[in-house]
């Protein structure tokens, strides 16, 4: 077979017609739920640890996670485990002890609504306005990626895939709010499973099995030994990955993923729907979890189609690295196995774009459109708007879809939009949620600044004005500049102003509020937060030593 054509049968097409009859009847159940805009954009605040959880994780894994690092993992082998187990996990862990008592103490609806209690309106609106673009264009590439897989499997031009895409989860989205979205994310999270797994059995037997697949890789040109490594020469920057260790672990493993995992509204959204403080604080640690072993089934397919794909990591056409997945799947898949596998691809994308859309339809209506638009009108009309805003915002997603489309490795481009929106957001969060000082001006122009330094070394880098090895390098140095920016605008401007009184920062600086007691019946050992996420960092600890 030629071109990423997958040759499906019709048990293949009914495993899909069933995947797509079953997230719509959850749209349609989850709508009788909806009464209030709490209900509509937060589930409530009534769903229950493990299903937060779960829908954490799944939120997660769209096209960032199976396309984007199944690519890096042919392109930089092992040291793609450093995205999940220093520039993840510890994150996932701090935001359940420390951030969550903040966030779903004080009762915030959004990351920026949050902002706008701690600093002033300006710092609100412009985080909520660069997050909902940052939001656009990641769903483009989620929808991007899905619809190399609809190209794939029907033969269609990719506007068409990219608009059917959209239209699946536009439905469902708008139909039954979060509540559908979670719940969805929930199957979806099992059907990704059972849609990667068999790539991975299969392609480990193609190969002789895991020390098969290293024999291989290690004659190859393209990465060699360094390919099974993590650590190995990043004293400099002579690796796979092009970058040395306090790029690694400021840039990414702090920076990074701090400001990912932490302020990025579309995950912690999740969080905040939970039915109580401890639930809310043990959704990302449930979810840090499975994100341990998620590598398994991201990075082991890379390195598969590396050694089993000749001419892998082309710049143009079906071998760039974003095919790696389609491409075992048309290689190694029988039909059944076939229809699964596209179905749990499908429902990635699904849930990745679905965080993305729902995070969205939120600070849109209630950060821009109720704040600053239409102030003090009924839930009716908010429901409204936000029904209408996922419209839109889908809308825009299609456009944002074509950007994506340019790029041969879609990770070195998300990564570059968290560096931007995601670095200097966590540093200006984080400094002014433990030094009580930090005024509202300085709150502003420091988010301001960070978010300038970080584009700016972006464009500068495109235009060959700044030398980085690689895409990713450029995004870690640029992250650990944007949070040196704002650290330093903060310092200087918070002097010169004033802050703001101690009543007024309650329960949303460090040590003005105890908002992490536990309810009563969640006082036992095993669903204690800190005792998970201690035992989430070690197991991240413990996988580094065989690939060290």
């Amino acid at each position: 077979m030629t071109g990423l054509r997958l040759d499906l049968n019709v048990v293949d097409y009914l495993l899909l017609a069933l995947y797509f009859a079953t997230v719509l009847g959850v749209g349609f159940a989850a709508r009788r739920s909806i009464r209030t805009s709490v209900d509509f954009f937060l589930s409530g605040r009534s769903l229950p640890a493990w299903v937060t959880g779960l829908a954490f994780v799944s939120a997660n894994l769209g096209a960032l996670e199976i396309i984007g690092m199944a690519a890096n993992g042919a392109q930089y082998g092992l040291m793609t485990a450093h995205y999940y187990w220093i520039g993840a996990v510890p994150a996932m862990v701090f935001l359940g002890i420390v951030m969550m008592p903040f966030y779903y103490g004080s009762r915030v609806r959004s990351v920026p609504e949050f902002l706008r209690l701690r600093f002033n309106r300006p710092t609100h609106l412009l985080n909520a306005v660069t997050f909902a673009v940052a939001q656009m264009l990641i769903a483009g590439v989620n929808l991007y990626a899905l619809s190399i897989v609809m190209r794939a499997l029907l033969g269609w031009p990719l506007w068409t895939s990219i608009v059917l895409g959209a239209a699946i989860v536009l439905v469902y989205i708008t139909i039954g709010g979060l509540t559908s979205a979670i719940y969805n994310e929930v199957l979806q999270f099992f059907v990704i499973l059972a849609g990667l797994i068999p790539i991975v059995v299969i392609g480990l037997v193609k190969v002789g099995g895991i020390d098969g697949l290293f024999d291989r890789v290690r004659e190859m040109d393209v990465l060699g030994e360094a390919g099974l490594h993590t650590w190995s020469n990043t004293g400099g920057s002579d690796n796979p990955l092009g970058a040395n260790w306090f790029g690694i672990v400021f840039g990414l493993g702090f920076v990074l993923s701090f400001g990912y995992w932490t302020t990025n509204f579309a995950e912690v959204q999740r969080a905040l729907s939970a039915k109580n403080m401890s639930a809310a604080r043990r959704t990302p640690i449930i979810a840090a979890f499975p994100k341990l072993f998620i590598p398994i089934l991201t990075i082991i397919p890379g390195l598969v189609a590396l050694v089993t794909i000749e001419g892998l990591g082309a710049e143009k056409g079906d071998l760039q690295y974003n095919n790696a997945i389609p491409l075992l799947m048309r290689d190694l898949l029988p039909n059944g196995v076939l229809g699964i596998a596209v179905t749990g691809l499908i429902a990635s994308f699904m849930a990745g774009m679905a965080a993305n859309v729902s995070g969205f339809n939120t600070v849109f209506t209630y950060d821009i459109w109720q704040t600053y638009i239409r102030k003090d009108r009924d839930d009716d009309h908010y429901i409204r708007v936000g029904r209408i805003a996922t419209i839109g915002g889908v809308c825009v997603g299609i456009g944002t879809a074509f950007i994506a489309a340019g790029f041969s490795n879609i990770m070195n481009y998300i990564q570059a939009l968290f560096s931007v929106f995601n670095a200097p957001l966590f540093a200006c969060f984080i400094i002014g949620m433990f030094w009580k000082r930090m005024t509202a001006v300085a709150g502003f122009w420091s988010l301001l600044s960070g978010t300038v330094v970080a584009l700016g070394t972006y464009l500068l880098y495109l235009a060959d004005v700044l030398p980085f090895n690689s895409d990713l390098e450029e995004s870690f140095w640029g992250a650990g500049l944007a949070f040196v920016t704002v650290a330093v605008v903060a310092a200087v401007l918070t002097p010169a102003t004033r802050p703001k009184s101690a009543e007024e920062l309650r329960g949303l600086v460090y040590g003005t509020a105890d908002l992490g007691v536990l309810d009563p019946e969640d006082r036992v050992w095993y669903r204690s937060p800190v005792l998970l996420g201690s035992i989430a960092v070690v197991l991240s600890v413990l996988l580094y030593i065989p690939f060290f």
